[in-house]
């Protein structure tokens, strides 16, 4: 994801359920962060760590 979408979108999170002022610091971090592990693609560690034993049960 975008950083710049991130920022936002934490930001508005971080609004909305935000009491004061450090609880709204506090959210917005663990949005940001929770963005960023959503943007992983894991689909390249799948590919590397194939098991024998799937690729012989598609067959």
């Amino acid at each position: 994801m975008n950083s710049f979408f991130k920022t936002i979108i934490a930001g508005w999170g971080a609004k909305k359920l935000g009491g004061g002022c450090l609880s709204t610091i506090v959210i917005f971090v663990l949005i940001y962060v929770a963005l960023g592990q959503c943007s992983r693609t894991p689909q390249r560690s799948a590919q590397l760590y194939k098991s024998p034993v799937s690729t012989a049960m598609r067959r």
